[in-house]
């Protein structure tokens, strides 16, 4: 049953910090997938907040959240492929979910909350920072692990 392998390099296999090599439009798939789940959970987590104020709930700021939706999907983008470029070269722990996880947040926060072009800039900017670092962590624990696979290769 190779379908079932964990170094198919698939959704399934997030969990568990592999290499996930493969064509490049799977890499590119697997981006834009997270990137639209971890959003669009954003966007329906602050689905209370975009609508009238029926229940006594404070509704956001005025304004359209489209802005929002683009620059977290952008920022998404960017964060997803820096931790799957990764992942096509080390075994790095669940970079799905650290990708969905910080889109989530900033999407809800930014949703939620309506802030300045200046604060969504630096929202966005410490997701971007905090997936670099958990690329970093786990480049660096990868060029020191002798039986990691890109060590085998050279």
């Amino acid at each position: 049953m190779d379908f079932l392998e964990p170094s198919a390099g698939g959704f399934a296999d997030d969990d568990e910090a592999t290499v996930r090599p493969g064509p490049w439009w799977r890499h590119t798939l697997w981006v834009v997938a997270v990137t639209a789940l971890g959003v669009g959970l954003g966007w329906a987590g602050s689905l209370f907040r975009l609508g009238p104020d029926d229940y006594g709930l404070l509704a956001a700021a005025s304004g359209s959240p489209w802005a929002y939706l683009a620059v977290w999907a952008v920022t998404g983008l960017a964060a997803a492929g820096v931790l799957r470029a990764t992942a096509a070269r080390v075994p790095i722990p669940s970079p799905g979910t650290i990708s969905v996880v910080l889109l989530v947040i900033g999407t809800r926060l930014s949703l939620g909350w309506r802030p300045e072009p200046l604060e969504v800039a630096a929202m966005a900017a410490g997701a971007l920072v905090l997936a670099g670092i958990w690329a970093a962590i786990a480049l660096r624990s990868g060029a020191s692990d002798p039986k990691a696979p890109h060590h085998a290769e050279s």
